[in-house]
């Protein structure tokens, strides 16, 4: 099959090599990117996505999400269905698919980079029947677990609650570092106590490095990205009252703004500690 793909980033890269790997041919659009892997062409323009059946968007927000459905792929034609792949929330998911030139429906990825390299995410696909089956055997090159969600959007609205409890828990764990820490524990032999606990979930396990050695474990999902996802999350819950999210959010925005937004989400334990740091003779008298 010709696949168009948009957005080669850290996650879109090894995905949309899975594909080339599988066999489809794949024509990519991402201005940033200077070399392809074998088996992907690229094109400059995004409108040449159109010539493929079917197009995805790996994209890293919804501005350049909504530019490339109402602009990219306008002259596609209502035979050509887009899959919406990035976390960009299930509003505008639902206002291009009732707007847009295509079809559109969404499928937004929970999984690290790590996970996208040997095609092991999870999948939550906002669709008709009809389409989901229609997409399912694309999305089994590049995911493990392929979940319809119901219409259009809800995808996008599993995604969001899905990082809502990523984030949450990834405040959990720093915060449970730090107690182990005030109990002069060896965080490397707390670490592998909590991994066999009860709390020890798959993120818990893969997220070893980021949280205990981050200066080699490399950027997973930045702080920024994350941040923006519980946003999106909070706003789609708008009026309900969520503590555990509402603090998460408040301590992905500090480390954004001390300087940590292009770190991995691990590092929230960089803005507790610089939270709970003592204060200075100078801050104590101020």
């Amino acid at each position: 099959m010709l696949i168009g793909f948009a957005g080669l980033g850290r996650m879109g890269l090894p995905m949309a090599g899975r594909l080339a790997q599988a066999g489809h041919r794949v024509l990519a659009h991402d201005p940033g990117l200077g070399s392809f892997p074998e088996g992907i062409t690229a094109i400059a323009s995004a409108s040449g996505l159109a010539e493929a059946e079917l197009s995805i968007s790996m994209l890293p927000d919804g501005a350049a999400t909504r530019e490339l459905v109402l602009a990219g792929l306008a002259g596609a034609g209502r035979n050509h269905l887009h899959m919406v792949m990035g976390t960009v929330g299930p509003a505008l998911v639902k206002e291009l698919a009732a707007a847009g030139p295509v079809d559109v429906i969404d499928a937004p990825v929970s999984g690290s980079v790590s996970m996208a390299e040997a095609a092991t995410l999870t999948t939550m696909v906002g669709a008709t029947a009809e389409q989901f089956e229609r997409v399912r055997p694309v999305l089994a090159v590049m995911t493990a677990a392929q979940f319809h969600t119901g219409p259009t959007g809800s995808g996008s609205a599993a995604k969001l609650a899905v990082n809502a409890v990523l984030a949450t828990l990834s405040q959990g764990v720093a915060e449970g570092l730090l107690i182990a820490e005030a109990g002069e524990l060896d965080l490397k032999i707390f670490y592998d106590v909590l991994r066999a606990s009860a709390a020890g979930a798959p993120y818990v396990g893969y997220k070893e490095a980021a949280f205990l050695t981050p200066a080699s474990a490399g950027v997973a999902a930045p702080i920024s990205l994350i941040r923006k996802d519980l946003g999106l999350a909070l706003e789609l819950a708008a009026g309900l009252d969520l503590p555990g999210a509402e603090a998460a959010y408040a301590v992905l925005n500090e480390a954004t703004v001390t300087g940590h937004g292009d770190e991995d989400m691990a590092q929230v334990l960089a803005a507790l500690r610089l939270r709970n740091r003592p204060l200075t003779k100078e801050e104590a008298l101020s």
